[in-house]
């Protein structure tokens, strides 16, 4: 493919209607560094196929900087950039000049205005007019490039909230991977900007992230945070301070309790120098909640992504029908609630690993992982599922194994009713006609016999509609749940989506993404 170096629309498009291949799109503004390598050595990993080109940008665009800013001292070096691209893994780089982006200037084109729910948030109070000029330029870039994927760094953490926001209500259907930012040894920020700072303002300027990565800290384990006193730390440092703040991750509103994803944020001065710096704050790790009907594929595709996460997998349904594999094996009738209520009271319920990594599922002490998936406690687990003291039972298990975070659950009620507050819900689903076929494949695995897969769409219709119309934690769809309907998927196209949500959700800082 040979690396390529393009300062026209005209080239571009020429050399790449000849590769007949998708873009995988990193746009920068030049002076790279550290940071923007990490981000096409990424993209590079990301690759799925030989027909994929990743292309970097270097655009300065005049739109973004606002009225004394540093338009014109901005780093310009295009023979070191490319230097650093094409090291880290680039195939080619677009420079276009102002009007190859803008044909017959910016006031020629339709501009974006962001909401100022927003925009006059952190860096956008003082910077007016920025985040405009940011969303405005990226329309531009992908309408020319047309690209398959975009690479942000979250180092601008605010602007790829408000470009995941902008795609989201344009429908645009172009994939939006970000990755976290990359520090030097000293856990200082890569910033094009950095060197601007004398060796003096190097070392004020060190106290920004020093301060960030100490509250962070002592967040972890105090769950305290004192913004005053990293102001006065910082201003001790010769930093002055353009904002410090805790706000919600994704709506960007300021927080005073902590709750959920939260970012403290802050931008100061060091001399004539901007610089901005963030750290994620949660109580916990992240919470995966995976709801959806009987036969979706929940199980299989959930455990396996609890596996690449390095998540703990909650099988809430394993729950549900241990119980009542227990209720039958005591010969106790579904509808004796003081019966079930006494078997219950004391039954202790465990998930263990194998020596194969194989998840499986006790009561009291009795292997049921198979006995579970029986047909005889397939028909009649929504009965016991929809009664108040069994829900209540099994919920608080449920919710004191998710104490800590670092789980992925899956059920009909998980984002609804186990853990409204879960970081990432999804919402899996295939037509009764698709999981009829999959549940006749699994009851000839496990040796079980069935009438027909027609049958096998019946009952499965049939228990949508009770577990959807139970009065206690009846199967629904999270307001905020993303859906993802599996027909036509194999396991990995499943997980490859899954991972794709779950990367919305969750800040790489807060969790890598997992190896696909």
């Amino acid at each position: 493919m040979g690396q390529k170096i393009f300062q026209t629309n005209a080239q571009l498009k020429d050399w790449l209607s000849d590769q007949n291949s998708t873009i995988i799109f990193i746009p920068t503004m030049g002076g790279l560094h550290p940071g923007h390598q990490y981000l096409i050595q990424k993209a590079k990993e990301r690759k799925t196929n030989t027909n994929q080109i990743i292309l970097v940008s270097i655009f300065v665009n005049p739109l973004q900087f606002c009225k004394g800013e540093d338009f014109k001292k901005y780093p310009r070096n295009i023979n070191r950039d490319a230097e650093l691209a094409f090291s880290a893994g680039a195939d080619a780089i677009w420079v276009p000049d102002y009007f190859e982006v803008f044909p017959g200037g910016e006031d020629s084109h339709f501009k974006i205005q962001v909401p100022e729910t927003l925009h006059n948030q952190l860096c956008g109070v003082e910077r007016k007019g920025h985040f405009d000029g940011v969303a405005t330029v990226i329309i531009r870039l992908i309408k020319i490039i047309q690209p398959e994927k975009l690479i942000l760094g979250e180092k601008d953490w605010q602007q790829l909230i408000i470009i995941r926001k902008l795609f989201q209500e344009l429908s645009i259907p172009i994939r939006i991977e970000s990755f976290a930012t990359q520090r030097d040894q000293s856990g200082f920020a890569y910033s094009s900007r950095n060197t601007y700072l004398s060796d003096s303002e190097r070392v004020n300027a060190q106290a920004l992230p020093n301060l960030i990565q100490d509250a962070k800290d002592i967040f972890s384990k105090e769950k305290i945070i004192s913004l005053k006193k990293i102001e006065s730390k910082l201003k001790h440092s010769n930093l002055e301070i353009e904002y410090i703040k805790i706000v919600d991750a994704f709506s960007l509103e300021e927080k005073e309790n902590i709750k959920g994803i939260c970012l403290l944020a802050a931008a100061v001065r060091c001399g004539s120098t901007r610089l901005i710096d963030h750290t994620f704050l949660m109580h916990r790790k992240p919470i995966i909640a995976v709801d959806g009907p009987a036969g979706a594929g929940k199980s299989t595709v959930t455990k396996e992504f609890a596996k690449r996460l390095g998540f703990i997998y909650l099988d809430t349904g394993a729950m549900y029908r241990a119980v009542t594999w227990l209720i039958l094996h005591n010969s106790i009738d579904p509808s004796n609630q003081v019966e079930i209520k006494d078997i219950l009271k004391d039954a202790k319920l465990e998930f263990k690993n194998s020596n194969l990594d194989e998840q499986k599922i006790f009561i009291n002490n009795t292997d049921v992982t198979e006995k579970i998936r029986s047909p005889k406690v397939t028909s009649i687990v929504s009965e016991i599922a929809k009664q108040q003291f069994v829900r209540e039972l099994l919920t608080t298990k449920q919710q004191v194994i998710g104490d800590s975070g670092g789980l992925i659950a899956e059920g009909r009620d998980i984002g609804t009713a186990v853990f409204p507050d879960a970081d990432v819900k999804i919402f899996l689903t295939a037509t009764p006609k698709e999981r009829a076929k999959r549940r006749s494949l699994d009851l000839e695995k496990r040796g079980y016999q069935y009438t027909s897969i027609e049958d096998l769409e019946k009952e499965i219709k049939e228990r949508d509609k009770k577990d959807s119309e139970r009065k206690i934690a009846p199967l629904k769809k999270a307001q905020d749940a993303i859906e993802l309907v599996t027909d036509g998927l194999n396991i990995e196209d499943v997980l490859t989506e899954m991972t794709y949500i779950f990367r919305s959700k969750i800040p790489e800082e807060i969790w890598p993404t997992p190896n696909l």
